[in-house]
Formats: C-alpha cells, structure tokens, sequence
C-alpha cells in the first residue's frame, strides 16, 4: 500500500526537516496528468515518479497571499515500473521519491536533497532494527 509506504518514509525523515512539513499534503496518483508531463518536457508518464506543487520554503515572501496548499504527489504505476525495472526494494524507492520531493519544498540543491536521502535511508533502517 503506497499510503503506508508514504507514511512510513515520512517517519523516517529527520529533524529539522520533519517539523517544517506538516502542511505538506502527500497524494499517491495512478499517472502524472498529462499536461504536467508536458510543461516539464517529460515525453513518457513512465519519467516521473512523483512531483512537488507549490511554492519552495526558499520562495516565500511575507507580502504572500494565502499560498496554495504544498503537495507532492507519488505516482503509483511509474513508480511500480521504475521498481520492476530497477529490481530495487519498493519501499526506498517511495522514500527517496518523497525525499527528493520534500527537498524541493525546502528549496535545496541536488547535493542537499542526496544528504537528505542518505540521512532518510540510516534512520529508516535504525528504525526496522
């Protein structure tokens, strides 16, 4: 169940991090929409795994009004190809999907969010014992 899995990786995301998404709303999706795939030059639904809607922590202005609700959102049958493709565990393949998803709420850099992802993946198997 991708909700448990998503509910999982986000038990498993360090602080400072986890206290500042909670007004971040995860949906699990069969397919991205087609006009999303487009606008980000995607030629097939199988490139993308999940996606960031909103506006980065980085971009954020106190003049703001009422900023839409922050969302990443997994998409289920890419992600499902991408694990039988890769022969990877499902279960960190979603994590480093939302990992990589939540980094772009927070504004970082690939080289931040592949931190965040290594930090993500020690406390997730501290936490399976």
């Amino acid at each position: 169940d991708f909700h448990a899995l998503a509910a999982e990786a986000l038990d498993a995301i360090p602080e400072p991090f986890k206290s500042s998404i909670g007004g971040v709303v995860i949906r699990v999706a069969g397919w991205p929409e087609d006009e999303g795939l487009e606008d980000m030059g995607f030629e097939s639904p199988y490139d993308l795994l999940g996606l960031y809607h909103g506006v980065a922590l980085t971009e954020r202005s106190s003049g703001d009004v009422a900023p839409p609700v922050d969302m990443i959102f997994l998409y289920r049958q890419p992600l499902l190809a991408a694990w039988e493709d890769e022969g990877c565990d499902l279960r960190d393949l979603v994590r480093n999907t939302l990992v990589h998803e939540i980094g772009h709420h927070f504004g970082l850099t690939d080289a931040q969010m592949e931190a965040l992802e290594a930090a993500a993946s020690d406390e997730d198997k501290k936490n399976r014992g």
